[in-house]
């Protein structure tokens, strides 16, 4: 009986310690897991084509070419795996193989039979002398990346770029993205990055016990289909693109160009302008975003905040039109000057009296100082009520908010109401006089260039505008998104615009502030500005509606411490507009204005402005060695 019961004893301890290791090899190890995986079935994910980039007229922007990229994965590399052939077959060390193999161990969620990114960026003739070799090493998968491939040497800060996506990229978007793979990250590529990058396909293979392929699995039924990305067809025109940066070369500053009949961005050139070939060089992206002196990734078309100066002076002057306190009779006389307590504000006008249409010719400083004062005296019981009122028209116009254009960065500017001033002054504590410095466009108001441009566009239209957006086209089908197809009505009645139009003509036609670039071959109205600038030379400002009669483009224009409107934003405005229309700038006095545009350089005023900067900071020592430096870096 003894001898049973130690039988039946050893049969339950062999069967327990049998379904043990059975349950501890299946449960807990990879071994049969990896060997089921590879011996039956292998995924292997396709990646899509992604979109091309065109502009308006279909010059081809950006396109696909492609890299090579090696993956592996980690179990195999039990199996006989000869790390130093490898590494000396693909031109790396031994350690460098280790290290990346420790980074990957470090992946969250990191399982030995996965695949992971091995190296990136492999070229041609790399992948092929490893390709011959390539079934020695069956831990190893070649997979074939699309790489961006620019077709321009300008218009970076339009484009963007793509870049591999961070842990934290991908825990927004976790159903599509896995680590090595690329997503754009500025500009386009980063605003229409749902739209460009397509739809990963997947092939399953059947793998034999030596992990050759021997076929599809059910004949391909399982798979799913590659999506290429989408083409875009950008509302720019690329020429215009490459004119205005080209026109900007040597200056900080902007170019805005907006077709005001239906919001699409033509120009939006930011400078110094990036050479997008410059994305594809291993670390520049990251020398770019350093460079804090000319902060070349900081998009001023977009991102930059003005006071916008005398452009500002037709809002001021529509606002006082629509709150009832001016009109197209009323007359401001100029003392050469507003007055206001013991201060002065210096204008050129002369000693005269002044409707409207004159005021917008000769930019004059006392006309729209009264009128400020008279806006903010419409209530007479609270100022609070009038400024907010102001505000509001103001707003209407897309200005002191996000515009809500397609694309990623934007800056809401400032249009101060009344709680901005209890706020930072003091609730009863200001008056017109305290702030008159608004009513021409200093102050406290700020405007990024694509504001000034869009409320040109508005005024062009008489009373709308359509949201500004870069996009045409998607895969040749028009942008139907109403966000950019609705027209957004100002709280300006129409009625009130001609005579601001008709004014901004005779800046041009008559003695006004940019009759210097006056043409008999098209039309223009616009309004030049100097944006008061604490930290050096003032800036150049302009805006330009063109041809006056059916307005086919109106342009911002921004250039840094240029010091008057005239001097640079207005010729640089005009000869945007003018290549825009025609295609070319006339010759004669027209092309020696180009000519002095495109050889202007303000780059020692910047290297001013930098020493004074560094100076103020303690961080200057005059000296020659010091000197050059601030050269190269500028």
């Amino acid at each position: 009986m003894k001898r049973i019961g130690l039988f039946y004893f050893l049969i339950f301890v062999i069967s327990v310690s049998f379904i043990a290791r059975l349950a501890y090899l299946q449960l807990f190890t990879d071994r049969y897991i990896l060997n089921a995986f590879n011996t039956s079935i292998k995924k292997e994910v396709v990646y899509p084509k992604r979109g091309d980039i065109l502009d308006r007229n279909g010059k081809l922007l950006v396109t696909n070419s492609y890299d090579y990229e090696l993956q592996i994965t980690p179990f195999l590399l039990e199996k006989g795996f000869d790390t130093i052939k490898f590494c000396q077959l693909i031109g790396i060390t031994v350690a460098d193989f280790n290290n990346r193999m420790e980074e990957i161990k470090s992946i969250k969620g990191y399982s030995k039979v996965a695949t992971f990114p091995l190296i990136k960026g492999l070229n041609r003739e790399d992948f092929t002398r490893f390709q011959e070799q390539m079934y020695k090493y069956p831990a190893i998968d070649v997979v074939q990346k699309p790489k961006r491939e620019y077709r321009v040497s300008t218009a970076g800060n339009v484009l963007g770029y793509i870049q591999e996506v961070s842990p934290t990229y991908i825990k927004r978007d976790s159903s599509y993205y896995d680590p090595g793979d690329l997503a754009g990250m500025a500009g386009v590529e980063k605003s229409y990055e749902n739209v460009l990058r397509g739809v990963k396909g997947v092939k399953y293979l059947k793998k034999d016990i030596r992990l050759r392929t021997i076929g599809s699995y059910e004949n391909g039924e399982k798979d799913v289909q590659v999506q290429n990305g989408k083409t875009i067809n950008l509302s720019i025109d690329y020429d215009l693109q490459h004119y205005a940066e080209t026109l900007l070369k040597n200056k900080r500053g902007a170019v805005v160009a907006i077709e005001p009949s239906t919001g699409e961005i033509l120009a939006l050139a930011s400078s110094p302008y990036i050479d997008p070939h410059r994305y594809n060089i291993p670390g520049e992206i990251s020398r770019m975003m350093l460079d804090s002196i000319n902060k070349i990734m900081y998009d001023r078309s977009l991102q930059a905040a003005y006071p916008p100066g005398s452009p500002f002076k037709i809002m001021t002057g529509l606002a006082a039109f629509q709150m009832g306190v001016s009109d197209s009779a009323k007359v401001y006389t100029c003392h050469h000057g507003f007055y206001y307590g013991r201060a002065h504000m210096n204008c050129h006008c002369g000693r005269t009296n002044l409707k409207i249409k004159t005021a917008i010719e000769r930019s004059c400083n006392s006309y729209f100082s009264k009128t400020w004062v008279d806006i903010l005296k419409k209530d007479s019981i609270s100022i609070e009520n009038s400024i907010d009122e102001w505000a509001d028209i103001m707003h209407s116009f897309g200005l002191g908010k996000f515009l809500g254009t397609d694309m990623p960065v934007g800056s809401k500017g400032n249009i101060p109401n009344s709680a901005y001033y209890n706020r930072f002054l003091g609730k009863g504590k200001w008056n017109p006089f305290s702030i008159i410095s608004n009513g021409i466009g200093q102050g406290e108001i700020l405007s990024t260039p694509i504001q000034m441009a869009n409320a040109m566009a508005a005024v062009a239209n008489q009373g709308y505008y359509y949201t500004p957006h870069i996009v045409k086209k998607i895969d040749g089908d028009p942008t139907k998104d109403t966000i950019y197809t609705t027209k957004r009505y100002t709280k300006v009645d129409p009625k009130y615009f001609p005579n601001f139009l008709k004014g901004m003509e005779y800046v041009f036609s008559r003695a006004g502030t940019a009759r210097a670039y006056y043409t008999k071959r098209f039309t223009q109205a616009g309004k030049t500005g100097t944006s008061q600038n604490p930290h050096g030379a003032d800036h150049s400002l302009f805006t330009i509606i063109a041809p006056v009669e059916n307005p086919k483009i109106v342009v911002a224009v921004v250039v840094e411490n240029g010091v008057w409107g005239a001097r640079w934003a207005a010729p640089i405005a005009s000869l945007v507009a003018e290549k825009y229309i025609f295609g070319d700038i006339e010759e004669g006095k027209r092309k020696s204005l180009e000519n002095r545009m495109i050889n202007g350089d303000l780059t020692p005023t910047y290297r001013s402005v930098e020493k004074e900067r560094l100076k103020r900071l303690g961080w200057y020592v005059e000296s020659k060695k010091d000197s050059i430096a601030i050269q190269q870096i500028l």
